[in-house]
């Protein structure tokens, strides 16, 4: 993010938030953790390795200030990576003041802001950017700038944002894992708006329960958070020329609708959008359901079955690998005082017979401050034009253990 700029935002916020409040001492906690992956094959592009060793820390720091009516949370992040420079990295997740008052509430700063219903794909979900070197998941995001006004009503809660900074996507270095088959050249994108990243973005959301159903509809104007990517040709220190790749971040105008319900022991979900970009209209959708078996076998434990199908209009031009995949999948709770859970995915591309995913996530706590965590994804494909291609040889497996203080 552009130094000036954040510290000119931070000193904004601090501004409107009285200083003897804010040197009173904040609540602390947060997390720290050792993760080590495990890749199954060797890389497709370049050098590869099989493991790769990561440190990382998010604290937070919390100040309740005016008797509540105020609050300011500071939560910075720190990764360093063993193998790739990109990943070593840092961000601000959270420097946001908030004001709340009975019927309406104001916030400014860097935030994080999440919208979405479904389990494999959050199409909704545009406010903040991916961290990409973070999981291939996209469900890691980086803090975005921003202000935003939220009215309380009986007839639901709408929220304004005006977002006057783009942060763009982060992706691995040229030693890293999940890249594309070209080099990136992540310093030099392009935009189609003039102000590139200070192009200011605004969106609206307006949510509400209606009966079993809660119900989200969105709008958002302004910087699209998937890049596309343009091919260019340069010359190499041989003379030679070299193809590399440059993301292209195009405006968007986006009509965003999120269900969930609850019936019994169904969870019926539903996201779907409406994009023009580029002289162009597509839709997008993802839903599902997920039924819960509470305490099979007349025992404590919890198993839910998933199923879910994601479409995308644009087919093979998707910037998502959900353009007309169904998920079935697996929740197995154990209830028990570590919180042990275990979550088993499998994806199937319906273009690509040849084209398929498994993933399993995991975690327990070992006591009040330390947990683990394992994650696995594994690919499949023999289609070129399926973007799963280009991770075929990225099966990896994943350990952590976090310390919560």
């Amino acid at each position: 993010m552009n130094t000036k700029f954040l510290i000119g935002l931070t000193a904004s916020v601090v501004s409107v938030i009285n200083v003897s409040e804010v040197d009173a001492r904040p609540e602390i906690s947060g997390t720290s953790g050792l993760e080590q992956r495990y890749f199954f094959q060797e890389s497709l592009f370049r050098e590869s390795f099989s493991g790769q060793l990561s440190l990382y820390a998010e604290p937070e720091f919390y100040w309740d200030l005016n008797d509540g009516s105020d609050s300011l949370v500071i939560k910075p992040f720190v990764r360093l990576d063993q193998r790739d420079d990109e990943r070593t990295h840092a961000d601000i997740r959270e420097f946001l003041w908030t004001h709340a008052s009975d019927d309406w509430e104001l916030k400014a700063g860097i935030g994080k802001v999440f919208w979405g219903q479904v389990e494999s794909l959050h199409l909704v979900d545009i406010i903040n950017q991916t961290d990409f070197v973070e999981t291939i998941d996209t469900e890691d995001k980086l803090g975005q700038p921003l202000i935003s006004f939220s009215l309380i009503k009986s007839w639901g809660t709408t929220s304004f944002f005006v977002l006057p900074y783009f942060r763009e996507r982060t992706f691995a270095g040229s030693d890293g894992r999940f890249r594309l088959p070209l080099e990136l050249d992540i310093d030099n994108p392009l935009y189609e708006s003039s102000d590139e990243e200070r192009h200011v973005d605004w969106a609206v959301r307006w949510e509400h329960t209606l009966g079993a159903w809660d119900v989200g509809l969105s709008y958002f104007d302004g910087t699209a958070r998937e890049p596309l990517f343009v091919q260019e040709v340069r010359v190499d220190n041989t003379g030679n020329p070299e193809a590399f790749l440059r993301p292209f971040y195009p405006q968007i105008q986006q009509i965003g609708v999120d269900l969930l319900a609850v019936v019994g022991s169904w969870l019926i979900k539903f996201e779907g959008i409406q994009r023009d970009q580029l002289d162009e209209s597509f839709i997008a959708v993802v839903g599902g359901f997920e039924y819960t078996s509470v305490g099979v076998f007349d025992t404590q434990y919890d198993i839910g079955w998933l199923v879910e199908y994601q479409y995308d209009e644009r087919g093979e031009l998707a910037t998502t690998t959900g353009q007309n995949d169904v998920l079935l999948g697996t929740r197995f709770v154990l209830n028990d005082i570590d919180g042990t859970e275990f979550l088993l995915g499998y994806v199937q591309d319906l273009d690509y017979s040849d084209s398929r995913s498994l993933f399993v996530e995991a975690s327990s706590r070992i006591n009040d401050s330390w947990k683990w965590r394992i994650e696995s994804f594994l690919f499949s494909s023999n289609e070129p034009d399926d973007f799963a291609f280009f991770f075929r040889r990225d099966d990896y497996l994943q350990f952590s253990v976090e310390h919560f203080f």
